[in-house]
């Protein structure tokens, strides 16, 4: 009989969150396909995020009638809250990726935790030291050295991805109110259900026909999507966020090879300076809210 290879959680976690930045470096791709209009006509970003949202609450519906997960007690609107700023943030990436690098725009992307470790003084009340403050302007540097504002490099599109960062920095503060007590299915199921109702009815004014192919896109875009999430959530149960939400931050890497791969488009040097910068000083805030955290912890202890 030959010997079961038994892997630990923590080595669980870390592939699966490499499979969530796998995954949600697809969707960029697929977004930015169905942006540019390949087989069909370019359909517009909150199409897009239609099809993201309701397509992916469609999935789960199979899990929910399974697992009858109860919805009395949630906070309503923390959850709207959270989903409509969440959508808006969505909305805008995919229209960022539609018109510059996709490696480019989910690195801009992460600047979502310093404009949500900023809105966390004045809104959760927490302290922020110079060592957060200084990694969040490494970041903000690497922001600068990729879009290059004032220079003919400047990419209007980036504006975009940065008003990405900025609506999903809000939504990780009520992402933050939420993660205490609420289930994780009930949180998926919630957000992608809130989401399918607003971006439906957003959408709907900018409504086009998709192709045969489009229609596919849109279905694998809700579908990968839902599974990043799931992907996302094992890891964080199977292991320390401080050791898996790093692994987090290679999706520009993955977005990077995709949009080579796809649209042949090269990264240039200034691009993985850039990039580099970015993810540096996140992973350095990273850490850092981690040890605040834990220091908290200890002191109610």
């Amino acid at each position: 009989m030959p010997k079961e290879v038994s892997v630990s959680p923590r080595v669980q976690g870390l592939l699966l969150m490499l499979c969530a930045a796998a995954l949600i470096a697809v969707t960029s791709l697929m977004a930015k396909a169905l942006g540019r209009g390949l087989g069909g006509p370019e359909l517009h970003p909150a199409q897009i995020s239609a099809g993201r949202f309701c397509f992916a609450f469609a999935t789960l519906i199979p899990v929910l009638l399974w697992a009858r997960p109860s919805f009395r007690g949630a906070p309503w609107c923390v959850h709207v809250g959270r989903s409509f700023f969440g959508w808006i943030g969505v909305s805008f990436l995919f229209a960022a990726a539609a018109q510059m690098p996709l490696a480019d725009a989910n690195a801009i992307s992460f600047l979502s935790p310093i404009v949500a470790m900023a809105l966390s003084i004045p809104f959760l009340g927490e302290k922020v030291g110079p060592k957060r403050w200084s990694a969040a302007a490494l970041s903000l540097f690497g922001a600068l050295v990729l879009t290059r504002p004032g220079t003919e490099a400047f990419q209007p599109a980036a504006v975009l991805a940065l008003l990405s960062a900025f609506f999903m920095g809000i939504e990780v503060i009520f992402i933050k109110k939420l993660s205490n007590g609420e289930p994780p299915l009930r949180i998926l199921a919630i957000n992608n259900g809130i989401g399918a109702a607003i971006s439906v009815s957003v959408a709907s004014f900018f409504w086009i026909a998709p192709s045969q192919s489009q229609w596919f896109l849109l279905i694998a875009l809700g579908m990968t999507m839902v599974t990043a999430q799931f992907c996302f959530i094992l890891s964080m149960k199977r292991a320390d966020a401080s050791f898996v939400i790093p692994i987090l931050y290679a999706t520009p890497v993955f977005a990077a090879l995709y949009d080579f791969a796809v649209f042949d488009q090269p990264l240039t040097i200034l691009s993985v300076i850039g990039i580099a910068i970015i993810v540096t000083g996140a992973l350095i805030l990273v850490r850092r809210e981690r040890a605040a955290k834990l220091r908290a912890q200890a002191q109610e202890e």
